[in-house]
């Protein structure tokens, strides 16, 4: 049997993109005919429109970024430590994130310097962590020349931060906690316009960057020795390949809270559909795959017909586990 061409599959993954967003920006609490959605996405006038342009559509295009960020940010980092159960969130900055966040809606009461709890003060609480963790990385990646070495500092430095957490979590107050945990879920409901030039900004600056690393990915892959000969400055990509996730992965927990098991299935989930190692192929593959998975996650927390919605997380990680279980067993191995 001829396989399909990875260039279709990518074409393919786009057309399913396309339709995936058109139907999330469709559905909702508030039913709107297809008539009368057409109409609202081109004329501004009336209260569907006003639904579309202020909520559905900001949430759908966070969606969008947001998956395609995560899942670029998993590929690369499970290319540059060569270990499947490597994601995004490997280095800590995830936690770090949480940390911040936990410290402005957790232990407000004890200081009044913290900022008024907004959005905006949740997302700039969200990246100071995320950019402390950050930088102790990357001075960290200057100097280390494991990749091992790094990957244990990574997980060293979110144990040490989860623990903090639980200390506050310990001693707040039920209120506190509640918005703190709701946080913790993940959304992708919350973004405004003005928030959304920023996600797509910086998101949209990583991905090009990704895309530039195409070549140092594949050099990596096939060992440093193979990419010494081909004139790869290893130390240089690893800073580059930590830079960029972490660009990636710290707005999109600023914005949209810690968004699990996206960044690491779904480039194991494109690498079963397009059997390639190929870079060049596997990054718009996967940043196709994780707008799509979200987008599909998303519509499902939306509980269509119902005013109630599920948590983000809980949906990605009781959808997407069996599914990466499954694929796994069915091609019996995983390979980076």
């Amino acid at each position: 049997m001829k396989r399909t061409p990875s260039g279709w599959v990518v074409f393919i993954f786009a057309l399913v993109l396309g339709v995936l967003f058109f139907v999330n920006v469709s559905v909702g609490s508030v039913s709107i005919p297809f008539t009368a959605i057409i109409k609202g996405l081109f004329y501004h006038t009336g209260i569907e429109s006003e639904i579309l342009w202020q909520f559905r559509l900001p949430k759908a295009l966070t969606c969008l970024l947001a998956g395609g960020a995560l899942a670029t940010g998993g590929l690369l980092m499970q290319t540059l430590f060569r270990n499947p159960m490597a994601g995004p969130d490997v280095l800590g900055l995830t936690s770090g994130a949480s940390l911040f966040v936990a410290v402005l809606l957790l232990a407000s009461r004890y200081s009044s310097l913290l900022l008024i709890q907004s959005t905006w003060s949740v997302a700039i609480a969200a990246s100071m962590g995320g950019a402390m963790v950050f930088l102790v990385i990357i001075s960290i990646a200057r100097y280390v020349q494991d990749n091992t070495a790094l990957l244990i500092v990574g997980l060293m430095i979110s144990a040490a931060t989860s623990s903090f957490v639980s200390v506050l979590q310990f001693t707040s107050q039920a209120d506190d906690l509640q918005t703190f945990m709701i946080w913790m879920l993940g959304s992708v409901g919350g973004t405004n316009w003005s928030e959304l030039i920023v996600l797509a900004s910086i998101i949209g600056v990583g991905l090009v960057l990704s895309i530039a690393l195409i070549k140092d990915l594949n050099g990596i892959l096939l060992g440093e020795s193979y990419a010494l000969n081909l004139g790869i400055n290893i130390k240089k990509a690893r800073v580059m390949i930590v830079v960029t996730t972490g660009m990636m992965v710290g707005v999109v927990t600023a914005f949209c809270g810690p968004i699990a098991f996206v960044g690491l299935a779904v480039p194991h989930l494109v690498r079963l559909v397009i059997p390639t190692a190929d870079h060049k192929t596997l990054v718009p593959a996967v940043m196709l795959g994780g707008a799509i998975l979200l987008l599909a996650c998303d519509l499902l927390a939306q509980l269509p017909g119902s005013t109630h919605v599920l948590p983000l997380n809980a949906i990605t990680s009781l959808i997407g586990a069996p599914i990466v279980i499954w694929m796994v067993i069915k091609a019996k191995r995983i390979s980076v």
